[in-house]
């Protein structure tokens, strides 16, 4: 599905970067977070921490190091969510995939 006639000029001009991720990958993250913070997120929130945790956005965006003249990344942000979860489904899709 492309994107709308309002949300496009905003990416076009704004977004550097896309990274995508696994189905898995966002299902294992929503558990970490459920586990480790005792928040119950929805799955499109795991979909910023599976990127944040991702090899790739490691690779792209290093943290700050005498290598790189200390000019890294520092501090990302992940807006968590969980307004739309159904826990009893995504509990389910989780121990049927993980």
């Amino acid at each position: 599905m492309p994107l709308g006639p309002n949300t496009w000029p905003i990416v076009r001009d704004l977004v550097d970067d896309i990274i995508t991720v696994s189905e898995m990958d966002t299902l294992r993250c929503t558990k970490l977070i459920w586990e480790r913070m005792k928040v119950i997120i929805e799955p499109s929130a795991g979909v910023g921490v599976a990127v944040a945790l991702s090899q790739e956005f490691a690779d792209k965006y290093p943290p700050p190091s005498e290598l790189n003249g200390n000019t890294g990344v520092r501090n990302v942000g992940v807006i968590l969510c969980g307004g739309n979860v159904d826990v009893v489904k995504i509990a389910k899709m989780m121990q049927d995939k993980l």
